[in-house]
């Protein structure tokens, strides 16, 4: 992630921690999810730091190969997810917490699952009329 931080904490790991557990709220109750964006918060490598020891580690990584590598983490925190988006030289491009039962980055696309439906349906023709 690009950035002009001199080092200088700001104290917004607990701020952001106290956010995540209002979209928890949030989800539970109607199913909104939330996504908070590190980038644009003014966080020092102590903020970082203390943010990311406190979320912790979940049972579910993947990572997605798609003009540069982005990785999904699910956090300590059921229902609260890391993303982080690579560019193709590993560097950081952007961070966000996203507050969801699943991230939208993870789920398939309607257009997608049509042409996956369309593809088998032709595979299992083919191999029904050998």
């Amino acid at each position: 992630m690009p950035s002009t931080d001199t080092g200088a904490e700001h104290g917004n790991a607990l701020p952001i921690l106290n956010e995540i557990r209002h979209a928890l709220a949030r989800l539970l109750e109607s199913g909104e999810t939330s996504v908070i964006d590190l980038g644009a918060l003014p966080m020092g490598p102590q903020d970082e730091a203390e943010l990311l020891a406190a979320l912790g580690e979940g049972e579910v990584e993947a990572t997605i190969h798609a003009g540069g590598p982005s990785n999904v983490r699910e956090t300590a925190f059921h229902g609260v997810w890391l993303l982080t988006h690579r560019n193709e030289a590993g560097e950081t491009l952007a961070r966000f917490i996203e507050i969801a039962f699943v991230p939208e980055l993870l789920m398939s696309q309607a257009e997608d699952v049509a042409d996956s439906a369309a593809e088998l349906a032709k595979k299992l023709s083919e191999a029904q009329n050998r």
